[in-house]
């Protein structure tokens, strides 16, 4: 199998992106000269988007997602041949349940991943956190396993214990949605992120600039930014906002648009 790389990474822009195409390809190429999987670390969405955008021009391959739940953000790929058994992949995560006693001492995500990562841990080996009352579940990549088990101790100076749960025990809450009927001036990022998330647009310009706003889930400092039909506008702990539909001008010369806030 010969892999014309320049045609299928020509669709590309920036360092990070080739970043994930190589590591994808390579895989591709490894998959089928030894016809065994080939796993990727764990990717955000706009990573995943960019690998599967290059692997989808790669006929004999294909691919499957792990993140442990239906709604996961951060996901490994399994790269296998095409005529490869699905039922032979093993699926390259575990989910882990932290606890501890937090009732004196307030935790976030950052910590729970700040802990796992201080053990030594590369964030890319670490997929979705998710809070507990107790403590957090998360989903990490198989090979770490034994290691965590044994070195995640503590959590901001709280003890805690580490299991093995099944995937099906994590607790993801269901999304709540809030449907939201507006006019802006423009197709700008900061009118339309402050319309969803309920802010004054000079407020989202500093969010945005401080590069807290993510756009299809890439960071984007650009204010101005042009936001289409269907874009999903995120911010950390604050939820997210999809452009889930452009009705067009009002009389008055706004843009009419509905979008949905995910909570």
């Amino acid at each position: 199998m010969l892999l014309d790389k320049e045609r299928l990474t020509s669709h590309l822009r920036g360092e990070d992106e080739h970043k994930v195409a190589i590591e994808v390809l390579d895989g591709a190429e490894l998959a089928w000269k030894t016809n065994r999987p080939q796993v990727t670390d764990f990717y955000d969405p706009h990573q995943q988007k960019v690998a599967i955008s290059v692997l989808s021009g790669i006929p004999e391959i294909t691919y499957f997602t792990f993140g442990g739940h239906r709604r996961c953000e951060r996901a490994r790929l399994v790269i296998v041949p095409q005529f490869f058994a699905s039922d032979n992949i093993e699926p390259p995560i575990t989910v882990l349940q932290v606890e501890g006693n937090f009732k004196f001492q307030k935790v976030s995500h950052k910590d729970f991943l700040g802990a796992m990562m201080g053990t030594g841990i590369k964030r890319e080996k670490i997929g979705d956190i998710i809070q507990i009352e107790n403590g957090c579940q998360g989903v990490i990549a198989s090979e770490v396993e034994k290691y965590l088990l044994t070195n995640l101790v503590k959590v901001h100076q709280v003890p805690v214990k580490v299991k093995v749960i099944d995937p099906e025990q994590i607790e993801v809450e269901p999304e709540r949605v809030k449907e939201i009927k507006t006019t802006v001036p423009a197709m700008r990022l900061d009118t339309i992120a402050a319309s969803g998330f309920g802010t004054s647009r000079t407020k989202m310009v500093r969010e945005i600039k401080a590069q807290k706003v993510k756009v299809n889930w890439k960071e984007v400092p650009n204010p101005a930014f042009n936001i289409d039909q269907g874009d999903i506008i995120s911010i950390r702990g604050r939820g997210r906002v999809i452009v889930d539909e452009v009705k067009g001008q009002t009389r008055k010369g706004r843009i009419s648009i509905v979008l949905k806030r995910l909570i």
